[in-house]
C-alpha cells in the first residue's frame, strides 16, 4: 500500500513501518485474516460429529456446562434430522446460545468432560454441533417461545450485555413488561464491543440481539447510563423490581511511569473500537506490540493486533504458563499467528519521549502465592502498549453492598437492596464468561418472577 508523506513523495506501509499507523497489510488480506475461527458445520459434517456421541446417562459434559443444557438430547436431535428441535433444547436453557456456541472456553468446560477424551482424545464437537442448531433455527427467523399473558409488573434492566438480555427474556417469557437501560448506542454489552471480531462474524452479535427481542415486551433504550441522570431510587420508584447487569466499565492502572504516554491505551478499547470499525484495513496499529496481561483480553487484543499487520506482537504476562487465565488452546491460538508469549514478566516502566518507545519488564518469581521481583529486568521495543490487567467496577449503585470491587449477591443475585437483583461480571465470584452471565441472569429472573407472583 502506497501514501504520500508531507513532501509528496510515496512510501510504501508494511508490517515495519515504524509507529502507529494503518495500512499495514492490503485491505484483502485483513479481511481474509478476520474470517470465521471455526467455520461451520455443513449438514453432513453434524451428523458425522454427532454420530460420535455416546449419549451418557448422567452425562459429564452437561455438569460442566454452566447453562445445564442437555447436550446428549440436543446431540441425537440432530443425529436424528431435528436441528430446530436441538436449538430449542439449547435455548430453553441459555438464550444466547448461539454467541456461547462461538466464544464459550468448550476447550475447559463441556468439551473438557466429554469421555471421549478417554477413548481417543478428541472429544465431541459440542460448541460447533450447537453452533449448526442454534443458527439453523436463526436462519430461518424463527422464534421458539411465546410470551405468557402480561402480568402488569414492570422490571428495568441495567445492562444490555449477556446477563441483562439473558435477564430480560426470561423476565418477558414469563408476561412481565421489561425496560433495558443501555450506556452504550447500541445494545449487546461484550459480545458486541468486547470479544475478537474473527469469532463472532458478519455481525452475529447484533443480529442475535435483535433475534432475542421477538418475543416481545422488551424496550431498549440506550445511552442510559446508571448515574449519569439515571438513578436507582429513581428506577425502583418506576418498576416493581430492578436488575443490575451493568458489568465492570473502568480499568485498572499499571502505575508505573510512563503510563500516560501517546501509544499506551486500554486493550478493552482497542477491541471495541476493531468491533465497530466498518473497514479494518483503516485501522491503526503498532509495529511493536506489547500487551500486558494474561486473560481472555489479552489474547483477543494480541491476536488482533498480529492480524492487523503488527509485525511483532508480545504478550507480557506476571505468572507462569499454567496460572495464566486465557486457556492453553487460546494461548496455543495466540502463538500460532505469531504471538510471542512471555511468563513470569511484569512492565516497571514505560519508556518513550513523547510516544512511546519501549517497555521495560521485570522478570517475577511467585511465592506463596504472592508476585515478587528479581531485580532482573528486560528492555522490549514498542511503539503501541494495550494494558489486559481487569476491569472494576464503574460506581456502586446507591445502597448496594460491594465486597471485593464486585457485588455482593445472594442466591440467584439478590443484593443488599430490596427489590434489586445483579448478575453477569458486575457480581462477585463471577467468571468473566458469557455462558456464566447468562445463567445468572436467567437465574435472577426466574427469581424475580418468583417474587413478583409470590
Amino acid at each position: 500500500m502506497q501514501r504520500q508523506d508531507q513532501t509528496g513523495r510515496l512510501t510504501c506501509l508494511t508490517e515495519s513501518t515504524p509507529g502507529i499507523t494503518t495500512g499495514r497489510l492490503p485491505k484483502e488480506q485483513i479481511e481474509a485474516n478476520f474470517g470465521d475461527l471455526h467455520p461451520p458445520l455443513s449438514p453432513h459434517e453434524a451428523a458425522v460429529a454427532a454420530d460420535r456421541c455416546y449419549f451418557c446417562h448422567d452425562a459429564p459434559c452437561v455438569a460442566a456446562c454452566p447453562t445445564e443444557i442437555d447436550i446428549p438430547l440436543f446431540i441425537r436431535q440432530i443425529q436424528a434430522g431435528n436441528p430446530k428441535g436441538a436449538a430449542r433444547t439449547i435455548l430453553s436453557q441459555n438464550i444466547l446460545g448461539g454467541m456461547c456456541a462461538r466464544v464459550c472456553p468448550t476447550e475447559t468446560l463441556c468439551e473438557a468432560d466429554c469421555v471421549r477424551n478417554t477413548a481417543e482424545e478428541r472429544p465431541v464437537e459440542i460448541g460447533r454441533l450447537q453452533r449448526f442448531a442454534t443458527d439453523t433455527l436463526m436462519a430461518g427467523n424463527e422464534h421458539p417461545f411465546t410470551r405468557a399473558a402480561p402480568t402488569g409488573r414492570r422490571v428495568a434492566v441495567v445492562g444490555a450485555g449477556p446477563a441483562g438480555l439473558a435477564c430480560a427474556h426470561r423476565l418477558a417469557m414469563h408476561g412481565h413488561d421489561v425496560t433495558i437501560f443501555e450506556a452504550r448506542d447500541k445494545p449487546g454489552g461484550l459480545n458486541e464491543f468486547g470479544i475478537a471480531a474473527y469469532k463472532t462474524v458478519d455481525g452475529f452479535a447484533a443480529r442475535e440481539v435483535d433475534w432475542l427481542l421477538q418475543i416481545g415486551g422488551i424496550t431498549v433504550r440506550t445511552g442510559q447510563r446508571l448515574g449519569d441522570g439515571l438513578t436507582l431510587e429513581a428506577l425502583l420508584g418506576s418498576h416493581d423490581a430492578v436488575f443490575l447487569g451493568v458489568g465492570l466499565g473502568g480499568v485498572h492502572a499499571l502505575g508505573i511511569p510512563g503510563e500516560d504516554l501517546p501509544g499506551v491505551r486500554d486493550a478493552v478499547d482497542f477491541i471495541a473500537d476493531l468491533r465497530q470499525a466498518r473497514d479494518l484495513s483503516a485501522l491503526p496499529v503498532g509495529r511493536d506490540v506489547v500487551v500486558i496481561g494474561g486473560g481472555m483480553t489479552a489474547v483477543d487484543a494480541a491476536v488482533q493486533s498480529k492480524l492487523l499487520g503488527a509485525e511483532n506482537v508480545t504478550i507480557a504476562y506476571r505468572r507462569g504458563r499454567e496460572e495464566m487465565p486465557a486457556s492453553r488452546y487460546e494461548q496455543d491460538l495466540a502463538a500460532s499467528k505469531g504471538v510471542r508469549l512471555m511468563f513470569n514478566v511484569r512492565p516497571t516502566r514505560i519508556l518513550g519521549d513523547g510516544a512511546v518507545q519501549g517497555v521495560e519488564l521485570e522478570y517475577t518469581d511467585t511465592s506463596g502465592g504472592r508476585v515478587e521481583g528479581t531485580g532482573e529486568h528486560v528492555t522490549l521495543v514498542a511503539d503501541q502498549v494495550l494494558k489486559a490487567i481487569g476491569q472494576t467496577l464503574d460506581g456502586a449503585p446507591e445502597g448496594v453492598e460491594v465486597t471485593g470491587g464486585k457485588i455482593a449477591v445472594t442466591g440467584a443475585g439478590r443484593t443488599s437492596r430490596d427489590r434489586v437483583w445483579a448478575g453477569g461480571d458486575c457480581v462477585a465470584g463471577g467468571e468473566d464468561l458469557t455462558v456464566t452471565a447468562v445463567t445468572q441472569g436467567r437465574d435472577a429472573a426466574e427469581d424475580i418472577h418468583a417474587s413478583l407472583t409470590a
